[in-house]
């Protein structure tokens, strides 16, 4: 719903009145959510403190008040993310910071990291979510997302490497089929002695590359892995957390931080959020897609599917009527993720695939979630 003029009024004279106070007239509003941090709340303030100190506009959403910040007591994280929600969906605020969001498939976020050879930053496409249940699509989409966060913060053309994993030359194939077609891509050279754009550990270590791709669960790793091994691994010390959920048509921006992130990761986490609304992350992102699109990125990820598909498929499945679905499945492998549901739209229970903050989830309807999940037990797919 539109503001009204008089809530427009009384909104420009808190931010006048903001400005006067801590100089951060016209920078992004971001919500920062504090419950569920393993070094406690206090630490999430502590984060929320240091980046209002840069000048940064933060709304804290937590049980404790925030000196010197906005702060909206909260009993719950589900109430936070209500909010949180809430405000992103009104305009209230410009982008949040949160410890979980169940990203839709599709959506995966790209950290940010300071590479220890170097002290070089280095984003890591992707680091939470899914952006595809197929390996190499994911990670063809990963590409695209890290160049996206990338441009938004500020460099015109980044530099891309793809992790030496299973499915790197796959994907690096289809990649240079995009740059053919005429998408503007530029690939890193590895600092081995064979180069290449497919990079070794030496080249994580070094931030060979602005982008590196990789599937999310091993940029999961790399990103706790980069942000804590000066602390033994129990608190994330260094770096911007785990970053944007970035994808196709997504309308708000949700950074992602981990449960172990200290207060120096939450402040710089804000401080990406503001970077990325200055630098329009929507606006980039549409026009990357739209670009990637023109360069034949749908026909490249359809001849990916066909070539990795099954000898064998069965026959389309009918989606069931749809219903509302709030309640989680959780244990589902994310390569069975498509099975599981259309196994649960045999059966005649609507459901939708997701990522929860634990991984992959199925939703279906709370009357029917111990229906699918007998369903689900009885075909292999959850134990």
């Amino acid at each position: 719903m539109a503001k009204s003029v008089e809530k427009i009024i009384a909104d420009t004279f808190l931010d006048m009145a903001s400005a006067l106070e801590t100089g951060s007239f016209g920078s992004a509003k971001i919500v920062l959510t504090g419950l569920g941090c393993e070094h406690g709340e206090e630490n999430m303030i502590s984060g929320a403190a240091l980046a209002a100190a840069r000048g940064l506009q933060v709304v804290y959403l937590g049980t404790h008040f925030c000196s010197g910040v906005q702060t909206i007591k909260v009993s719950s994280d589900s109430e936070a993310h209500d909010i949180m929600d809430t405000m992103l969906k009104s305009g209230e605020a410009d982008g949040a910071v949160t410890m979980h969001y169940p990203f839709p498939i599709g959506v995966s976020t790209v950290g940010r990291v300071v590479t220890p050879g170097l002290g070089k930053a280095m984003y890591i496409a992707t680091t939470t979510g899914t952006s595809s249940t197929g390996r190499v699509e994911g990670m063809v989409k990963n590409a695209l997302y890290g160049i996206i966060a990338a441009k938004a913060c500020g460099i015109a053309s980044p530099t891309v490497g793809i992790l030496n994993l299973d499915g790197a030359r796959q994907a690096e194939m289809a990649l240079n089929e995009l740059k053919k077609n005429g998408y503007d891509i530029t690939f890193s050279e590895s600092g081995r002695s064979d180069g290449g754009s497919v990079m070794r550990g030496n080249d994580l270590l070094s931030g060979a590359c602005d982008v590196m791709v990789a599937d999310p669960l091993t940029g999961n790793i790399l990103i706790k892995t980069l942000s804590s091994f000066t602390t033994g691994g129990n608190y994330e010390s260094v770096g911007w957390g785990y970053g944007p959920g970035i994808g196709e048509g997504l309308d708000k921006l949700v950074l992602i931080l981990s449960r172990a992130s200290g207060a120096p990761v939450v402040a710089n986490a804000i401080e990406f959020a503001s970077e990325l609304v200055k630098g329009r992350c929507k606006d980039v992102a549409a026009r990357e897609f739209a670009a990637a699109k023109k360069a034949k990125l749908d026909e490249i990820i359809e001849a990916l599917r066909a070539k990795n598909a099954p000898a064998a498929s069965s026959a389309p499945t009918k989606e069931p009527p749809k219903e509302v679905v709030t309640a989680e499945i959780s244990g589902i492998e994310i390569a069975d993720l498509e099975d599981a549901v259309a196994a649960l739209w045999q059966e005649g229970i609507y459901a939708q695939s997701g990522m929860g903050c634990t991984g992959p989830i199925i939703l279906v309807s709370e009357a029917k979630l111990k229906q699918a999940e007998s369903a689900l037990a009885s075909k292999g797919y959850k134990s």
